[in-house]
C-alpha cells in the first residue's frame, strides 16, 4: 500500500475542502461574537442568564456558546468558546453539553430517516446535556486552572480595528485546528478501510455491546458511529436496515446512544487540543449513553407488560 497516494494526499485534499466549508459558516458568527462582546451586548445577555446559568457553573454569557452548538457542528461554538476567556472547569462543562447536544436539526433529521422520532432526539440530546452540566457542577473541582489556549493576560480589544485583528489571529488558529483534526480523522478512517479493520473490530466488540445493552447486529454502525459520526453511521443504518440485517428495534436502541455518544475521535479531539481531560470527556458520554440505553429498555419493557395486562384486563 502507497501510504503518500492512497491515505494521506486524498486525506489532505478531502481535509482541505471540508476545512473551508466549515470555516465560511464559522468565521462569520465568531466575528458577530466579537463584536457582540465588544458592544457589551454578552454582558447586557449574561445578566439576565447568570441566575440560570449558575447552576451549570457558567457565566450568563456562554449561553450564546450552548445555543450556537444546538444548531451547528462542533467547530462553531468552539470558534466562539476560543474567543472567550473562560476556565478550564467552565470550558470542561461546555465540552460534554456541546458535544452531547449539538447540529441538533441535521442530526435528529438524520436518525428520524431511521425510524427514531426527530423530536424525541432533539428533546432528549437538550434535557442530557443540561442535566450533564449540572452534575459535573457539583462534581468537578472547584479550581481546575486555564485552558491551553488562554493568556491569563488576555488581549482587550479597544477599537474596532484591535476586534478585527484579534478575530483574524482566532481564526487562522481555528483554520490549522480544524484541517489537522479533520486530517487525523481521515487519515484514521481510511487506514482502517483498506485494513478491512472495521469489520474485523465489530466482531471483536460484542462484549462491549452486550454491556451497552445494544444488539451485536449492531457493531458495524457503532464503530462508523463513533469513528465518523451521526451522518454518515445514519446512512449505513438505512442500507442495513433496507437489507434486514439490523431491526428497527435494534437501530432505535442504537438511536439513543449514538444521539449522546457519538463522533468521539473528532470531538474528542476537538477539545482535548485546549486542555480538556479527554477522561471527563469520553467517560462521562459513555456513561451516559450506557444509562439512556438502560433506562430506555426498562421503559420498552414495562411498556409492554402494561399493555399485555390491559389486553388481559
Amino acid at each position: 500500500m502507497n501510504f503518500l497516494k492512497q491515505i494521506l494526499f486524498p486525506s489532505f485534499r478531502k481535509s482541505g475542502s471540508t476545512t473551508i466549508w466549515l470555516l465560511k459558516i464559522i468565521l462569520p458568527i465568531s466575528l458577530l461574537v466579537r463584536f457582540l462582546d465588544y458592544f457589551g451586548a454578552l454582558a447586557f445577555i449574561a445578566q439576565f442568564l447568570d441566575p440560570v446559568f449558575l447552576h451549570l457553573g457558567l457565566p450568563g454569557s456562554t449561553a450564546i456558546i450552548f445555543i450556537t452548538s444546538i444548531f451547528l457542528p462542533l467547530y462553531a461554538p468552539l470558534a466562539i468558546i476560543m474567543s472567550m476567556t473562560v476556565t478550564l472547569r467552565e470550558l470542561t462543562i461546555l465540552a460534554l453539553m456541546c458535544q452531547i447536544a449539538h447540529n441538533l436539526p441535521v442530526e435528529s433529521a438524520i436518525q428520524a430517516k431511521t425510524g427514531t422520532s426527530f423530536w424525541s432526539m432533539f428533546s432528549l440530546r437538550i434535557v442530557v446535556s443540561i442535566l450533564v452540566g449540572v452534575l459535573l457542577n457539583l462534581i468537578l473541582p472547584a479550581d481546575m486552572g486555564m485552558p491551553l489556549f488562554v493568556k491569563v493576560n488576555a488581549e482587550l480589544p479597544t477599537s474596532v480595528a484591535d476586534v478585527l485583528v484579534l478575530w483574524l489571529k482566532g481564526s487562522v488558529q481555528m483554520a490549522l485546528l480544524i484541517f489537522f483534526i479533520v486530517t487525523v480523522l481521515n487519515v484514521i478512517y481510511k487506514l482502517l478501510e483498506q485494513n478491512n479493520m472495521i469489520v474485523r473490530l465489530s466482531k471483536a466488540i460484542e462484549s462491549v455491546l452486550r454491556f451497552f445493552g445494544l444488539s451485536e447486529s449492531t457493531g458495524f454502525l457503532w464503530l462508523i458511529g463513533y469513528i465518523v459520526g451521526l451522518a454518515y453511521g445514519g446512512a449505513l443504518m438505512i442500507d442495513q436496515m433496507k437489507e434486514g440485517k439490523v431491526t428497527r428495534s435494534d437501530a432505535e436502541l442504537l438511536n439513543y446512544h449514538l444521539a449522546v455518544s457519538h463522533s468521539v475521535i473528532e470531538d474528542n479531539l476537538l477539545f482535548v487540543a485546549l486542555g480538556v481531560s479527554v477522561w471527563w470527556i469520553l467517560g462521562v458520554r459513555l456513561v451516559v449513553a450506557w444509562l439512556v440505553v438502560w433506562v430506555r429498555r426498562i421503559f420498552l419493557k414495562m411498556k409492554r407488560k402494561a399493555m399485555y395486562s390491559y389486553k388481559n384486563i
